[in-house]
């Protein structure tokens, strides 16, 4: 259940920072890099899940495997950076305070998502804790 809901309310937060409430900023292009980048970055952490590996929901499939290769040799949530900033390039496109709050509430979500998803590997996993040692969790090599 409380997957449903961290999942459930991201893609709320997601569409509301979608509706055109502002105008486009002076640099549209700037936002439309970092745009760009999420969606690489999600590109790239889809390619090295097999077939039926990946999952949107924090849950734990059964019988799946910790994935540490490509992108994930260096953070572990790959896919919260690319929806992290994807979303900042909607922010930077349609910057306004109502943009700014919701990628806060965006970024808090995020965060409760990764460390409840961690938590479950955690139990799930033995190698999970070697794996946390050698990566961050969505900056490289800082965070």
């Amino acid at each position: 259940m409380k997957s449903r809901i961290l999942v459930g309310l991201q893609f709320f937060i997601i569409f509301l920072m979608l509706l055109p409430i502002g105008s486009q900023t002076q640099y549209p292009f700037v936002g439309a890099a970092v745009l760009v980048l999420g969606i690489v970055i999600g590109l790239l952490a889809i390619k090295e899940h097999e077939s039926g590996n990946f999952n949107i929901r924090p849950d734990i499939k059964e019988n799946c495997e910790l994935v540490m290769t490509g992108v994930y040799t260096y953070i572990r949530h790959p896919m919260y950076l690319s929806v992290l900033l994807s979303m900042l390039g909607v922010a930077l496109i349609y910057f306004t305070y109502y943009e700014l709050v919701l990628y806060f509430l965006l970024v808090v979500t995020l965060l409760v998502k990764m460390l409840y998803e961690e938590s479950l590997w955690k139990c799930h996993n033995p190698e999970y804790e070697t794996y946390i040692s050698k990566t961050k969790r969505v900056i490289p090599f800082v965070f």
